[in-house]
């Protein structure tokens, strides 16, 4: 996976939660979360719209191990992925917002540009 943040989970939780958020950025194409959070989920998202890029069955079954929803993965292959064909990378954008309201944890909304 990329990245080395533990975000205070263990690794069967982060994984866990890295693979919803993933699958919620893509089907609503933006989410409301921790800066560190988005930014493991901006590496994770991008991975697999490159991966989507080349539309191959080994590539479909790699998302579908990882994205929790098949329409998700049919939306990403069919609609996401050749939006950004001639595009190389930064598919993902990070926008600051004001902090939480209860502990103050930076927060930042993630979205697909």
């Amino acid at each position: 996976m990329p990245g080395t943040r533990k975000l205070g989970r263990t690794s069967d939780h982060r994984t866990a939660m890295l693979r919803a958020m993933v699958t919620f950025l893509l089907e609503n194409g933006k989410i409301e979360t921790t800066v560190t959070r988005a930014k493991e989920v901006r590496s994770m998202a991008e991975k697999y719209i490159t991966l989507a890029k080349d539309n191959s069955l080994h590539n479909k079954r790699q998302a579908l191990a990882f994205i929790t929803k098949e329409d998700v993965v049919a939306k990403l292959f069919n609609e996401i992925a050749p939006k950004y064909k001639d595009v190389d990378g930064g598919y993902c954008r990070i926008i600051k917002t004001a902090p939480r309201r209860g502990d103050a944890a930076e927060m930042a909304i993630i979205e697909l540009i």
